[in-house]
């Protein structure tokens, strides 16, 4: 394949061939293409997908055979861990990284997005698409904009009332906050519905309806409403949270690109804005493979087990071309994090 199209190919939404060249991101294309690092793992992936299924599988029996006792509330949390895999295998739908085909990653992503979480697989990848083709820009990228959170100080002096009470503690209130990430997640998607085209929004309705009356099912029929409150409230929060530490490390205190300011290429405004965690295979699982976000900003497409490939790859380009290249442990990873939300609250502080 021509390099021209091979770029192409792999670019985010909004990356054009040349800032690609211009950015010195095809010769690092090159040789990750050469060295088999782009192509499919369906059998990897089909593994992965059978696995998480059958834990998924083994949770619900056990809480149908367990029935209406406190002791019930205990499969919540391997609950909330298996969610969290079948987010990341949603994810990497979404990516084309386990299938060429948009139908059949499409069919994946509303199979483990909606159906099995209650989340719009519609609503995630269009957000999550305009977030890779700019990540961390105060104007582009939905995951920056003012919300709950605030990320520069400009955005922090805009805040008023209770807003405000939250930037000026925002650091402290982040993880507490990623408890309610699994419901507000849910709500994101059925608001989405509004924007999707007819066809998608029939879909994904049903899909999402769906979810929640086999959830609600499942709980009411296993056991009484105050314990089927408590064990969902607990596998809600506990997703929210192991989400919340898959995401944290990812973009948070790094590089914001000036909107006024200098364009950067391809390999620039990826590298920079992102940042790897250092772990083992442990690591890797538990972050879906996002510790090595770098590389998975570069190639989006690229599938999860290869990622640790790449990394010397990417690692030495960057070396050569001068351009940092952030990698830090698990813990300081958040500490990194955490510093930049209370640097941007601050001046509220102050006051």
């Amino acid at each position: 394949m021509p390099d021209t199209a091979a770029a192409v190919a792999e670019r985010p939404p909004g990356v054009d061939v040349g800032q690609s060249r211009g950015s010195g991101f095809a010769p690092l294309l090159r040789v990750v293409r050469n060295q088999g690092l782009l192509e499919r793992r369906r059998g990897w992936y089909a593994l992965t997908i059978t696995v998480n299924t059958l834990f998924l599988a083994a949770i619900v029996t056990g809480v149908v055979l367990l029935g209406d006792t406190w002791w019930t509330t205990l499969l919540a949390p391997p609950l909330a861990v298996f969610s969290a895999r079948t987010s990341f295998i949603g994810h990497d739908a979404g990516h084309s990284q386990i299938t060429a085909g948009r139908r059949a990653g499409r069919v994946i992503g509303l199979i483990h997005g909606n159906l099995l979480l209650g989340m719009s697989y519609g609503w995630w990848n269009d957000k999550h698409n305009r977030h890779h083709a700019n990540p961390n820009h105060i104007d582009k990228d939905p995951d920056v904009v003012a919300d709950v959170l605030v990320f520069t100080g400009e955005q922090a002096k805009e805040r008023a009332g209770f807003r405000r009470w939250l930037t000026r503690n925002q650091a402290w209130l982040f993880f507490p906050l990623t408890l309610l990430e699994g419901v507000a997640l849910k709500v994101h998607g059925f608001r989405d519905l509004r924007r999707q085209t007819p066809r998608e929004r029939a879909v994904e309705a049903l899909l999402l309806v769906a979810h929640v009356a086999a959830y609600a099912t499942l709980l009411l029929t296993s056991m009484s409403l105050g314990k089927a409150l408590a064990f969902a409230a607990l596998h809600q929060a506990l997703f929210g949270l192991h989400l919340g530490m898959a995401f944290a490390p990812n973009h948070k205190g790094m590089e914001m690109p000036d909107p006024d300011g200098e364009r950067w290429g391809h390999l620039q405004r990826q590298v920079l804005t992102s940042r790897n965690v250092r772990g083992a295979v442990l690591t890797d699982w538990f972050l879906g493979g996002l510790n090595y976000q770098i590389e998975h900003h570069l190639f989006p497409s690229m599938p999860r087990p290869h990622l640790r490939r790449a990394q010397p790859l990417v690692r030495a380009h960057c070396r050569e071309l001068g351009i940092p290249y952030a990698e830090t442990g698990l813990v300081d990873s958040y500490r990194q994090a955490l510093r930049h939300m209370y640097e941007v609250g601050e001046p509220l502080r102050a006051e």
